[in-house]
């Protein structure tokens, strides 16, 4: 096998075999920031893959290897995608919702971290490059945590793949191949639907969101059959629940101060946590503006 790099939380290889070739993912089981159900997850993928949702073929599921069919495609890269792309990517949606699949997990959600300060005072201690950006925003991540606490979500709740990012996508032939279904569950549709078109409207900042992109992923989540929540910030508080999560999972594998043997390597730890002590207050800010999108 052959380690693909670049994973934000398991490892990947590709294997070539006279069968053809396979995407295998070691899950990172050490650290896990929730818990995997293997069964569900690998039942609904196998019914969207029958629905005809352009996706790898799921091959086997198992409590620690996961093996898919390689697929080639091209990157997306974090920037606006095209009107075309961004509407099939709402039509995707639609039919994932559609799917009527038995989902057995009926795990409650964690409350969101709310240890800032002690993470900021061991960031100090251990000399780590972004601990005083961590320090000077200690009172807005405990504000985004309230929020993410106290947001009304006004439902419905939906079976879904929940993290469509671009990081998680293919291009092939111009059009989606959706990726990495381990996060599947029950979500506010508001929340999906909030994080899938934010993600694909803008750049790597907050500096370029092209609204009409994002309108497409809406208007192609219509046309697929799918019926708009109710415009308010319950759009935009799954997205920062969970890169607020994301990143105080990377301040803890940095400051546990030594290389893991699964998940992402340390360098990308404190990428993705310097990514998010930076990111997170400018997406917190910017929330107000963020509702304009749904008008």
């Amino acid at each position: 096998m052959i380690r693909v790099h670049g994973g934000f939380a398991n490892r990947m290889y590709r294997l070539d075999t006279d069968q053809g070739s396979f995407a295998v993912k070691e899950l990172n089981l050490g650290d896990r920031r929730w818990t995997y159900h293997v069964e569900d997850v690998f039942r609904l993928e196998r019914a969207a893959f029958v629905a005809g949702v352009p996706m790898p073929e799921p091959i086997s599921a198992g409590p620690n290897m996961l093996v898919h069919r390689w697929v080639e495609g091209e990157k997306v890269p974090e920037a606006p995608v095209s009107a075309a792309y961004a509407f099939e990517i709402g039509e995707i949606l639609a039919r994932i919702h559609a799917l009527d699949v038995e989902w057995t997990d009926v795990s409650i959600e964690d409350p969101p971290p709310r240890d800032w300060p002690e993470l900021a005072e061991r960031a100090a201690a251990t000399g780590q490059p972004w601990a005083e950006e961590l320090a000077a925003h200690v009172e807005t991540f405990l504000a985004i945590a309230h929020f993410v606490d106290t947001c009304e979500r006004p439902g419905p709740v939906v079976l879904t793949h929940k993290d469509i990012q671009p990081w998680n996508l293919l291009a092939r032939d111009g059009r989606p191949v959706v990726l990495d279904w381990e996060l599947s569950g029950m979500l506010d549709l508001s929340g999906e639907l909030g994080s899938t078109a934010l993600s694909l409207a803008k750049g790597p900042g907050f500096d370029d969101i092209e609204p009409a992109i994002f309108r497409s992923v809406l208007d192609g989540y219509v046309a697929g059959g799918g019926m708009l929540p109710p415009s308010g910030p319950s759009w935009f508080v799954y997205l920062i629940g969970g890169w607020l999560g994301h990143t105080r999972w990377n301040i803890l594998r940095c400051l546990a101060g030594v290389e893991a043997t699964t998940g992402p390597e340390r360098t990308l730890s404190h990428e993705s946590a310097r990514n998010g002590i930076r990111g997170l207050p400018d997406l917190f800010r910017r929330l107000p503006e963020l509702e304009t999108l749904l008008l």
